[in-house]
């Protein structure tokens, strides 16, 4: 019996999504009863506008997600993380595949935490073999770091504190010079709110300074913007 697979490539790097169609392939052909369909977007609005097409779809799916990802703000969706997050409540058994270049510690927890993606590469990690590895782990139900990933869980200190969409939009709108007047006309949240998480963040980013261009400036270096 047959077994299909609906394979979403949401990246925006076109030698990235050939890889990804030659390894899906290669798999198809050593498996005979695998099929594999595609369709593919490179920006967070022609993702959520795919998603949005396929809602009430059932069936296999394997949604490959790149982070840096042009944002679409009327959405809220800031990185392919923002997506990780909404396709885990729209299709809760399908397959994630995380496909990054950010390689920064807080970073890499924070998409575990959020996403708890079945497979998570960093791309400057693996060839091509091991591309094919990971997406057969994947079909086979089992979760794939690469080693990267690996070396930072056996090392890592748990945080209780994870960056949600509301952290990442104030993120936004501080690097794009947004005051405090603006970000309440943007953010669904009191001035109180918005001031506990920004001293939150400027913690977790080690920030000493009431300056938000040092809050940016840290965001910016841990891969967050």
């Amino acid at each position: 019996m047959n077994e299909n697979y609906d394979v979403f490539l949401f990246e925006d790097h076109q030698i990235v999504i050939d890889s990804f169609h030659r390894a899906f392939n290669i798999i198809q052909e050593r498996n005979g009863n695998i099929n594999f369909n595609f369709r593919q977007a490179q920006c967070c609005k022609q993702a959520w506008n795919l998603i949005s097409q396929i809602s009430n779809t059932k069936g296999n799916k394997i949604f490959l997600i790149d982070i840096k990802l042009k944002p679409d703000q009327k959405n809220k969706l800031y990185s392919g993380e923002d997506l990780g997050v909404k396709i885990k409540a729209c299709f809760p058994k399908s397959k994630i595949i995380i496909c990054t270049s950010l390689n920064q510690n807080s970073r890499i927890l924070n998409i575990i935490k959020q996403v708890n993606p079945d497979s998570l590469i960093i791309k400057c990690d693996i060839d091509f073999n091991e591309l094919v590895l990971s997406i057969n782990k994947v079909i086979q139900n089992e979760t794939y770091y690469s080693k990267t990933v690996i070396s930072l869980l056996r090392k890592r200190t748990i945080s209780p504190f994870v960056l949600d969409i509301y952290d990442t939009q104030i993120l936004m709108e501080l690097a794009q010079g947004s005051r405090m007047k603006e970000l309440q006309e943007l953010i669904p949240l009191s001035k109180t709110a918005i001031e506990k998480r920004k001293r939150q963040l400027k913690l977790y980013f080690n920030v000493d300074t009431d300056s938000d261009r040092e809050l940016v400036k840290a965001a910016r270096e841990n891969g967050f913007l």
